[in-house]
């Protein structure tokens, strides 16, 4: 894999309105505090060396003394690799919070929380059941909002990019049951959001992160539909409008089968990720993930902006992924090799 931030002329997604020498960005300075704060944090986060000292415990046991030992967990009263992780994340968004007064700029990396909310709550009223642990916190609605606006059908208690399409999808699960289209059209609405926000960020980071996200998920969805024997009428539900693919033509190759895929996706700034795909999914999504790592290093050196906070708000969220596969790998009995080939790169 080349390196993301030296291929610029080949994989970059930003229009003209997301330069890094954005005037606006450069001379904003409410940042420079919180930047030297995260400086201090990034000295913490896991690098290939701590990584493999983690690889090197026999078991899952081992491995989470080891985390608690760098001080991941609450003060020993989280005991479950979920909890621990959980606990990681919440200190992650209280340090952003505590730094950036206005938490709204992270909203791009939150809206998929509300929509799996919004998710739940609507298969919640479907059922009438209650599961417990079913909502996630850090989103830009409370989770209660959310519950209301569906059990009372009052989608205008929601912004109005959910409204729409939390109706359609109501309506999609009490009135046909289909979850797996009720899933379908709230996953497309929430990478439509994501997409809509990061690109109007103005910031050259968070613009070129959701284009690979959506971009990703758009490959998946395709790869996917050829497995399942999908339809078009499934694929233009399902996939995302995105800069660097043409949706139209991805739909064609996927209906045209998975080697027509491949030929495609030669063709565009996804190329060096062919490979990948042809080996699994996880492969493919393994490589976006490096490759989003690859893009963000670089920012550590900005002081002037909002990315070094966003680059580090995706190392932990990169570095908590590692963590989960590693551990599901010690838990399983699976084979040292296997779990390193699915381990992503550090930030450090």
């Amino acid at each position: 894999m080349k390196n993301f931030s030296n291929e610029k002329s080949k994989l970059n997604f930003s229009n003209g309105k997301n330069k890094m020498h954005n005037n606006k960005e450069m001379t904003d300075k409410q940042y420079i505090y919180a930047v030297a704060r995260i400086r201090s944090k990034e000295l913490t986060l896991f690098t290939k060396s701590d990584i493999e000292q983690l690889m090197s415990c026999r078991t899952e046991m081992e491995c989470l003394r080891y985390l608690a030992d760098k001080g991941w967990g609450m003060d020993g009263r989280h005991t479950s690799s979920e909890q621990i992780l959980a606990s990681e994340r919440e200190k992650t968004w209280e340090l952003l919070k505590e730094l950036v007064e206005n938490v709204s700029v992270f909203n791009t990396f939150l809206y998929g929380n509300d929509y799996h909310n919004l998710k739940a709550a609507i298969k919640q009223i479907y059922k009438g059941t209650e599961t417990p642990n079913l909502y996630m916190s850090n989103c830009t609605l409370e989770p209660e909002i959310i519950i209301k606006a569906v059990s009372e059908h009052d989608f205008s208690l929601l912004p109005e990019h959910m409204r729409d399409v939390a109706e359609e999808a109501y309506q999609i699960q009490l009135r046909t049951g289909d979850s797996q289209l009720c899933d379908i059209v709230l996953d497309k609405a929430a990478l439509d959001s994501i997409y809509s926000h990061g690109k109007a960020s103005e910031n050259e980071l968070i613009s070129q992160y959701v284009e690979l996200k959506v971009a990703a998920a758009d490959i998946n969805i395709a790869i996917r539909s050829v497995r399942t024997k999908k339809d078009e009428e499934f694929l233009k539900r399902a996939l995302s409008e995105c800069e660097s693919l043409d949706i139209n033509k991805l739909t064609k190759c996927a209906l045209d089968g998975m080697e027509a895929i491949y030929d495609y996706l030669t063709t565009t700034v996804y190329f060096e990720g062919v490979p990948a795909l042809k080996e699994s999914s996880q492969a493919f999504e393994r490589w976006c993930d490096n490759l989003i790592i690859d893009f963000i290093r670089p920012q550590k050196y900005n002081p002037f902006s909002l990315s070094p906070l966003a680059a580090y708000l995706l190392a932990r969220e990169n570095e908590i992924k590692t963590v989960r596969i590693l551990l599901s790998g010690k838990r399983n009995d699976i084979s040292d090799d296997i779990i390193r080939e699915r381990l992503r790169e550090m930030y450090v």
